[in-house]
């Protein structure tokens, strides 16, 4: 068994592998560092949830974008299972069979998502990832990454609106029926959650404009199913391209070396 734990900037997304498919997934609110006995116990308590011994577990491999939970999430996992996980960071990235520009500053799941993407899915992909920002990666499987754009999160566009007005609230995140609002709360999630569908639209028109050859689109991350009006613009939706990845960089890095 492999475990997979997913360190993002709103969540922590634990994930075993196992007969060739993830088995088991627990997601948690990423919080202030907490001490490392925190950690493990809470992966021990997931771990009996699931009804699995530490004993189980061969592997683990981390991503991060949070680097200060690194190091006590890592001294956790060994305390659990007697070994360190790996930690796909800029060494690891530095020596993948796929070129990454600029390897000190690129996020491990954008890596992570297009390793999967060029091994799973095609030769030529533009990934979609809906988490705290909302990011399109290009990838194909000669040059590797060739350009990334980022700009905010649905959770964190809405968050923004209250957190900067005397009187926005935080709105639920849905998807009206009409561009036009109402209310204060359906005038909030019109201009977001339908701008977003325009946002994502257009980015992805005048990228493969851009571009030279068909590229697959892939749709990922928690949020990835919210704005339903693009589903048509997706050539595929896949939830756990992230945790695939990770899976795959682990088995490429540890066999090469």
């Amino acid at each position: 068994m492999t475990l997979a734990i997913d360190i993002g900037n709103s969540n922590i997304v634990i994930a075993l592998y196992k007969d060739h498919s993830w088995t088991n997934t627990f997601r948690y609110e990423t919080k202030e560092t907490q001490p490392e006995f925190y950690y493990e116990g809470a992966l021990r308590n997931i771990l009996l949830e699931w009804g699995v011994p530490p004993s189980a577990v061969s592997y683990c491999v981390m991503s991060s974008v949070v680097p200060d939970l690194n190091e006590v999430i890592k001294q956790a996992v060994q305390y659990v299972f007697g070994f360190s996980p790996l930690l796909i960071n800029a060494e690891v990235i530095k020596n993948l069979d796929i070129p990454v520009p600029h390897p000190y500053e690129i996020g491990s799941d954008l890596v992570s998502n297009a390793y999967a993407a060029v091994r799973l899915h095609g030769k030529k992909c533009i990934i979609v990832d809906f988490g705290t920002a909302l990011t399109f990666t290009i990838v194909d499987e000669e040059h590797g990454i060739t350009g990334v754009t980022i700009a905010p999160g649905l959770k964190t566009a809405i968050y923004a609106l209250s957190q900067q007005t005397a009187q926005l609230p935080v709105v639920p995140m849905q998807l009206p029926d009409s561009s036009i609002g109402h209310d204060t709360a359906s005038a909030i999630q019109s201009g977001v959650m339908w701008g977003y569908v325009g946002l994502v639209k257009e980015l992805i028109i005048r990228m493969k404009s851009e571009l030279t050859g068909d590229y697959k689109v892939i749709a990922t991350g928690g949020l990835s199913n919210i704005l339903h009006p693009l589903e048509s613009t997706f050539d595929i939706v896949d939830k756990m391209l992230t945790l695939d990845g990770m899976r795959l960089i682990y088995n490429y890095f540890t066999q090469s070396k």
